[in-house]
C-alpha cells in the first residue's frame, strides 16, 4: 500500500481556464498517475480512473455527501447556500427525501409527460426551421429545457431565466472560492429571493412535482421547512445539467456528421446519441467526497476525514473501460457510464434529462436534413458543470 507522502502528487488546478478549456490531457495525466492523486493545489485527492469513481459513488457509507459535495467542508465551514437535502445528505435523511423524490418522478408520471415534450420539441425545432441560423444554446438547449422543465414544476412563466443564473451559482459553489464562483454569486440576491419564494406552496399550481412534493408535508414525509428545499434540489438538479447535456449532443451531432446520420437514418437512437453525448462530454465533471474512515483506493492510503474530487468526465473516457474512449459513437453500448453518478446519489433527475434529450434530438432528426457549425464556438466555464455559451449553427429541413 502506497502511505502518506509516497502518495502521487500533481500540481493541476481543475478550475482554471486551461483545465475548462481542454480537460482531456489533464484527466490523462490524472489515470496515469495513479488510483488515487493528490492535488497539491488545494491539498485534496483527486481519483480519475473508472474502476475507482465508480466504486466510491457506490460506497456512501466511507465516501460521504454529507460534508458537501464541493470543496468547501460543512463540518469546519458554514456553507455559502442551504444544502440539498437530496445530493448532499446520507441515510437515513437521504432515503426519505429520496423517496418522496422518487415517487413524484415516477416512470408513471414521467410517461404522461411524454407526449407534452414530445409536441413542444417538434413546435421549437419547426420555428428553428424557419429562422435557419440562430445560436443552438440560448435558442435550443435552454430554451427547452426552460419551457418543459418548469411547465412540469408548476411554476409560473414569469422569470424562469432565473433558473440560469441560479443554477450557475450552485454549481460554481462546489469549487473554491475563485473568480468564476465570484462572478456567480455578485447579483445573487434577485435571484436567490426568486427561487426562494418560487419554491414555497402557494407559489405553485396544484397538479406539478412541486405540488406533490409539499403534499408530502401532509402525510407527514417531509416537514413545512424541507419542502420547499427538496424543490430546489430538484430545480438545481433539472435544469443547467439537461442544458449542458442538450448542448452537448447538438455539439456532437454537429461536428460528427456521419453520427447526424446514423440518427437521421434512425431516430429511435435519439436516447443512445444523448446517452453517448452525456458520457462523451459529461456535463457534470467533478463532484467531492469526504472519508468517513481511514481507507485505501486502489492501494493508496487515505485517511479520516480527507476530501476526494472524483473526476466523472475522465472517468468517462477512461480507455481502461472504454473502447475508442474519444469517438462519439451513437451506437455505444453506453451503460455504465457515471456522467449520472451511481448508487444512491443516483441524479434524481436522470429520467427527466433523458426524456428531454430524447424528445429533442428525435425531432430534429425527423425534421432537419443538416446541421452546421457556423461561427466560433465558447465555452462557459463553471466549477462543476462543462458546457458552451454559444454554438452558432444553419440547419437545412428535411
Amino acid at each position: 500500500m502506497v502511505i502518506g507522502q509516497d502518495a502521487p502528487a500533481l500540481d493541476i488546478d481543475p478550475f482554471a481556464p486551461d483545465f475548462f478549456e481542454d480537460p482531456a490531457p489533464h484527466h490523462a495525466a490524472l489515470r496515469d498517475a495513479g488510483p488515487a492523486v493528490r492535488l497539491t493545489r488545494y491539498d485534496v485527492w483527486g481519483v480519475a480512473r473508472y474502476e475507482h469513481v465508480r466504486a466510491m459513488l457506490f460506497d456512501w457509507q466511507t465516501f460521504s455527501s454529507a460534508a458537501g459535495v464541493g470543496l468547501q467542508d460543512f463540518r469546519r465551514e458554514t456553507p455559502w447556500r442551504l444544502p440539498s437535502l437530496v445530493l448532499e445528505t446520507d441515510p437515513p435523511l437521504h432515503d426519505r427525501t429520496r423517496k418522496v423524490l422518487g415517487r413524484v418522478l415516477s416512470a408513471g408520471a414521467l410517461k404522461a409527460l411524454r407526449a407534452t415534450f414530445e409536441r413542444e420539441a417538434d413546435a421549437l425545432v419547426d420555428a428553428l426551421i424557419e429562422r435557419g441560423s440562430f445560436d443552438a444554446i440560448p435558442d435550443l438547449a435552454e430554451a427547452y429545457p426552460l419551457k418543459v422543465f418548469p411547465d412540469a414544476i408548476g411554476m409560473p412563466a414569469e422569470n424562469r431565466r432565473y433558473l440560469l443564473p441560479y443554477g450557475n451559482m450552485v454549481f460554481n459553489s462546489f469549487g473554491p472560492r475563485n473568480e468564476y464562483f465570484e462572478d456567480a454569486v455578485r447579483d445573487a440576491a434577485p435571484v436567490l429571493a426568486w427561487v426562494q419564494a418560487q419554491s414555497q406552496r402557494d407559489a405553485l399550481d396544484d397538479h406539478g412535482f412541486g405540488a406533490q412534493i409539499h403534499a408530502a408535508v401532509d402525510t407527514g414525509e417531509l416537514t413545512a421547512d424541507e419542502a420547499p428545499i427538496v424543490v430546489r434540489s430538484l430545480l438545481t438538479a433539472g435544469v443547467d445539467t439537461t442544458v449542458s447535456g442538450l448542448g452537448a449532443a447538438i455539439y456532437c451531432l454537429a461536428r460528427f456528421p456521419d453520427q447526424y446520420a446514423r440518427l437521421r437514418a434512425d431516430p429511435s437512437l435519439s436516447k443512445a446519441a444523448f446517452e453517448e453525448a452525456v458520457r462523451y462530454e459529461t456535463p457534470v465533471q467533478t463532484f467531492f467526497r469526504t472519508t468517513t474512515r481511514a481507507t485505501d483506493i486502489g492501494g493508496v492510503a487515505v485517511g479520516e476525514g480527507e476530501k476526494v474530487l472524483m473526476f466523472l468526465g475522465a472517468a468517462n473516457r477512461d480507455p481502461r473501460r472504454w473502447e475508442r474512449p474519444d469517438d462519439y459513437d451513437i451506437t455505444r453500448p453506453s451503460a455504465g457510464h457515471v456522467g449520472y453518478g451511481f448508487g444512491i446519489h443516483l441524479c434524481v433527475g436522470m429520467a427527466l434529462a433523458r426524456l428531454e434529450g430524447e424528445c429533442v434530438l428525435a425531432s430534429l432528426a425527423r425534421r432537419v436534413a443538416s446541421i452546421e457549425i457556423t461561427g466560433p464556438t465558447t465555452r462557459r466555464y463553471n466549477n462543476t458543470l462543462r458546457g458552451l455559451r454559444s454554438l452558432p449553427v444553419t440547419i437545412r429541413a428535411a
